[in-house]
């Protein structure tokens, strides 16, 4: 099995965060001490009706997605209530999230069966706990031919309300490639290049596809290309990871990215940029 690739169910071990109360099911917990990752944190929870999850932040910020359901969220004397638009991803609709600061604490309650996305990053300077409605979301149509995909910019790096984290969801449809052409973003190099690292967790359309992404650097130190199924995590430490998507089938997923500088500045693979020139 691929160090990279994580199914659902494993490698959740205890919480880096202290939880004050912990219902659900967590499906994902990808954390510093058990994946080559420094500044992503990343969790998928599920919750039925009336379930709570809450959780008290140390030096992290976190970034509440209602990946599919509605929940109730409670955090810094706030509550927003019946957030949430969706039942399945695949209605391709944005959807409510709700930014948490460090330092803080958070209560997640079930309205109906729901499935939230926890992303964390490193964070000292408290910023204000927001609600992020999906109308809010910046929809974009990115690529041509078969390179084509839609993206929501649930916390884009031109929004300032947080201090590392970067949050999108992206729609690929069948038989259309995605992070493609193959792009990295590993080294510090700004104004040119970013360093943030990445989780995508994926989504697809029917749940028996699969799709292939490959993680790879320039001199093939990491090179690995994998077969993901519906409800997968892939961690992308560094180099570049693009997405295919087989004929019949259409995919999801939500990425997070965090690094020491937080804005989003990517390298395409010299070897593939012609396919921008045609």
């Amino acid at each position: 099995m691929s160090k990279l690739l994580r199914k659902p169910g494993t490698n959740n071990e205890a919480p880096t965060t202290t939880p004050t109360t912990k219902t659900g099911t967590l499906v994902h917990d990808v954390t510093a001490s058990n994946s080559p990752l420094s500044y992503i944190g990343f969790k998928i929870v599920d919750l039925a009706p009336g379930e709570v999850y809450a959780e008290e932040l140390g030096k992290t910020e976190c970034c509440i997605v209602a990946v599919t359901g509605r929940i109730h969220v409670t955090a810094q004397g706030e509550t927003y209530e019946n957030i949430g638009t969706r039942t399945s991803v695949f209605e391709k609709i944005p959807t409510d999230s709700v930014y948490v600061s460090n330092d803080s604490a958070f209560q997640v309650e079930a309205v109906t069966p729901a499935r939230i996305a926890l992303c964390y990053s490193p964070s000292t300077k408290q910023l204000p706990t927001r609600l992020i409605r999906a109308a809010d979301n910046q929809v974009e149509h990115r690529g041509q031919y078969h390179n084509q995909r839609t993206v929501h910019n649930i916390l884009p790096d031109s929004d300032p309300g947080a201090n590392s984290l970067l949050v999108v969801e992206v729609f690929t449809d069948s038989g259309n490639w995605s992070s493609y052409p193959p792009h990295k973003h590993d080294r510090d190099r700004l104004p040119d290049e970013s360093l943030l690292e990445e989780t995508y967790y994926h989504e697809i359309n029917p749940p028996q596809g699969f799709v292939f992404q490959r993680v790879y650097t320039d001199d093939r130190s990491l090179d690995e290309t994998m077969t993901v199924e519906n409800g997968d995590v892939v961690i992308v430490p560094k180099g570049y990871h693009p997405v295919g998507v087989p004929d019949g089938y259409t995919s999801y997923y939500l990425n997070v990215m965090a690094g020491p500088t937080r804005i989003w500045k990517f390298h395409n693979d010299p070897a593939h940029e012609w396919i921008l020139k045609r």
